[in-house]
């Protein structure tokens, strides 16, 4: 069982710094794939990842929860979503999303379909190889 980065992502990068065996990568194309990915090939379950990510949008394959309530503020990035977000990730680079809704506290959304995308961008997308 591997890790999934949920729509909670709005890609820091933290996470793949401290992966040991590099196996999170950034989704391209962005306006495709939004998330960062972990490859459930090469995960090996070490949970470095998780205190990594300041949006507290990873978890263990079988714990992503099916009803998270938003504390409000967070944002949820799908592509089935129009909105505007700018930052920066930890390493000051500028970060655009223009597939993100902002969560109102008390909101609940389904995680778990988050899940089939991770599984997906290395099945059906340009996969690990291409982002080389």
């Amino acid at each position: 069982m591997t890790h999934i980065i949920t729509s909670l992502c709005i890609r820091d990068e933290g996470c793949m710094s401290v992966c040991p065996v590099d196996c999170i990568v950034p989704g391209k194309p962005l306006d495709e794939w939004p998330l960062m990915y972990i490859d459930p090939e090469v995960c090996i379950d070490c949970g470095a990842c998780i205190p990594e990510c300041p949006y507290e949008a990873i978890f263990m394959e079988d714990e992503v929860p099916a009803e998270y309530e938003a504390f409000g503020g967070e944002y949820i990035n799908r592509l089935e979503f129009d909105g505007h977000y700018e930052g920066e990730n930890m390493y000051g680079e500028e970060v655009v999303l223009d597939t993100v809704k902002e969560l109102e506290e008390g909101e609940v959304v389904d995680l778990t379909k988050d899940i089939q995308s991770n599984y997906d961008f290395f099945e059906k997308g340009p996969g690990y190889e291409a982002l080389d």
